[in-house]
């Protein structure tokens, strides 16, 4: 198993618990309508915080920078937290959520006020798609195979060093040119970064399947839960990235 959500990898789950998965008999494994439950109560908790952060920017633009990177920092603390101490995720990833959806209502509201309704259609699109993956997971037409594995993990690193890049460059007032403007390799940039957080679901679905099967510790569903947040998350985020360039 392998994915390139560095929340899922395969280390994660064989050290989870006492160091290796083992199935337990009293019942207390891992199973994919656990995970998928604590997904939705994960999501439910993003929403809540994304809504209290928006109605807050909305009041006081000004002070929007305070949720954005609050959340984004604080988000980014928790998470790194739960993927080295993936027993603690009962507690961290709800935590990462409602983190997570202060950033996430934050940007929203800033993007809501260039863009009228961008911000349904990114929500719709990050749903479908994710809809759209998991039915082509499920009916096999898209299988997680090694060159297809290794494909994503090595699209998704270098998408994070630009990014990466892209963070250091600004720092000292200087950006990559072109692919983060709103011309047609921009859009193009974007539509790949779309694409390869996509295929990033198809990983994450098979690899929770996977700890399923092979009998990983209860509270690996919400290490699962809190690995696809993430994926759902970034998706969101260049959709919205996307569209924002289409309208410009």
């Amino acid at each position: 198993m392998r994915s390139s959500n560095p929340a899922l990898s395969e280390k994660v789950f064989l050290d989870a618990g006492s160091g290796r998965v083992g199935v337990v008999d009293d019942g207390s494994t891992m199973s994919v309508n656990g995970t998928i439950n604590k997904t939705g109560l994960m999501l439910v908790i993003l929403s809540l915080t994304a809504l209290f952060s928006w109605n807050q920017v909305a009041a006081d633009p000004l002070g929007g920078s305070m949720w954005v990177w609050g959340g984004l920092i604080g988000g980014a603390v928790v998470g790194l937290v739960t993927v080295f101490k993936p027993a603690w995720s009962p507690i961290t990833a709800p935590l990462y959520a409602a983190l997570e959806g202060l950033f996430v209502g934050a940007i929203s509201a800033r993007y809501a006020m260039f863009y009228e309704g961008i911000v349904m259609q990114a929500v719709m699109l990050t749903v479908g798609t994710a809809f759209a993956m998991l039915m082509a997971y499920r009916s096999g037409l898209i299988r997680a195979t090694e060159k297809f594995r290794m494909g994503v993990v090595a699209a998704t690193g270098g998408i994070f060093l630009i990014y990466l890049a892209t963070m250091g460059l600004r720092f000292f007032g200087m950006d990559i040119p072109y692919i983060h403007g709103s011309g047609m390799i921009g859009i193009g940039f974007s539509l790949l970064v779309v694409g390869v957080a996509a295929l990033n679901l198809i990983l994450d679905f098979d690899f929770i399947e996977q700890g399923s099967e092979k009998g990983a510790p209860k509270f690996m569903e919400w290490y699962g839960a809190f690995g696809l947040t993430v994926t759902l998350v970034w998706l969101y985020i260049e959709f919205l990235r996307l569209l924002s360039k289409l309208r410009d």
